[in-house]
């Protein structure tokens, strides 16, 4: 069962230096998101996952974590400790935290 992790959770590991990947559209991604966040849509996560530390835990996010869930579970099944964050993008916003436009992972 994947685990499920708060923004709160999720800024507090991100200052650890935690892999955050968006599972979103290309689209959505432009429009805004986490600061750091790596874009693997979902049609491309398990093509890519090699792409992705095993060793390391992996934060998966989306809009409201309704994709995040199925791809954190996908991640868990190839072995990875993934974590579906709780109320996506859309939360991660809405607490005021910083998002970052454009389809760099970090603001220039």
């Amino acid at each position: 069962m994947t685990v499920t992790v708060t923004i709160d959770e999720l800024a507090a590991a991100r200052a650890d230096g935690a892999v955050v990947v968006d599972v979103r559209e290309p689209g959505e991604y432009v429009a805004g998101h986490v600061p750091g966040a790596r874009l693997m849509p979902m049609g491309q996560l398990a093509s890519r996952a090699a792409d992705l530390d095993v060793a390391q835990p992996v934060y998966v996010i989306c809009a409201s974590g309704n994709r995040s869930r199925a791809m954190a579970d996908l991640l868990v099944r190839l072995g990875f400790d993934a974590r579906s964050v709780d109320g996506g993008t859309s939360a991660w916003h809405g607490s005021g935290r910083p998002v970052v436009t454009g389809a760099r992972a970090d603001a220039a």
